[in-house]
């Protein structure tokens, strides 16, 4: 067994009923290619082969790789990438991304995959934390800029806990496992002004409106959305952002 390496934030994932259950939920649909990130030791590996002929595997760790070429063979099409960097595009046209996520590098990867047209699920074990983070609405203690970037987005399922003894070494805290589903995105006139908005108004998220978008809110615009200034952006829906930052386009250069 290889020794994980803190540098790549690696947890290799051993409970063998935790790795069914994942396997289950990663079947990919007619058409669709699988694509492992991060296959550790290759865990999950062996479990998502059973339903797929061929799968391709992004693996920074270089030593890893070669284990991971011998033990399955031209079955698996090991990648030594670093997935934040990786044109996952090159793989298909229709790609099912799966994987156990560094914490360290969750965040990121996210948004990259977001931006691949070619990705049509992505199936992942994240901490606890973050799933909670994607998934929480309006109102929620969790909701905050990335439930908003990534809803606008992907619609976002939660599965199941898994508890930090079915990693080595086990982790500080709970994993989850999330289906994300790449969806029409949200109709904004600017999507980087609509991310300019949104990072804005959770920077200071116990601030009013009126104070935490002042650079780009006048009084005429919030009279003319007709939201209240002096509520706070964990009460406002993707929409309402939406509407602020295509009402604000217009003087979106003032700072």
């Amino acid at each position: 067994m290889s020794t994980p390496k803190k540098r790549f934030g690696q947890h290799f994932l051993r409970d063998r009923q935790i790795l069914e259950r994942i396997a289950g939920v990663c079947a990919a649909a007619p058409g669709e290619t699988t694509v492992e990130i991060g296959p550790g030791e290759g865990a999950l590996t062996a479990y998502l082969l059973r339903s797929v002929d061929r799968l391709h595997a992004v693996e920074i760790d270089r030593e890893l790789t070669g284990p991971l070429s011998a033990r399955f063979g031209e079955r698996l099409v090991v990648h030594q990438e670093d997935a934040l960097r990786f044109d996952f595009c090159t793989l298909g046209s229709s790609l099912r991304v799966v994987g156990n996520l560094p914490y360290n590098i969750s965040t990121p990867l996210l948004f990259h995959l977001i931006e691949q047209p070619c990705v049509q699920a992505m199936v992942f074990l994240l901490q606890k934390e973050v799933v909670d983070r994607l998934a929480a609405g309006p109102g929620d203690a969790a909701y905050g800029r990335l439930s908003v970037m990534v809803q606008a987005r992907c619609a976002v399922t939660p599965l199941f806990t898994v508890p930090p003894g079915a990693f080595t070494p086990p982790p500080k805290v709970d994993s989850r496992l999330v289906h994300l589903v790449p969806a029409p995105p949200l109709r904004v006139a600017d999507a980087a002004h609509f991310g300019r908005i949104v990072s804005a108004a959770f920077a200071q998220r116990r601030k009013m409106l009126r104070q935490s978008l002042k650079a780009w809110c006048t009084a005429t615009d919030w009279q003319a959305l007709g939201i209240d200034s002096t509520r706070r952006a964990e009460t406002l829906t993707l929409e309402e952002f939406a509407q602020i930052a295509d009402q604000t386009l217009a003087h979106a250069g003032r700072s």
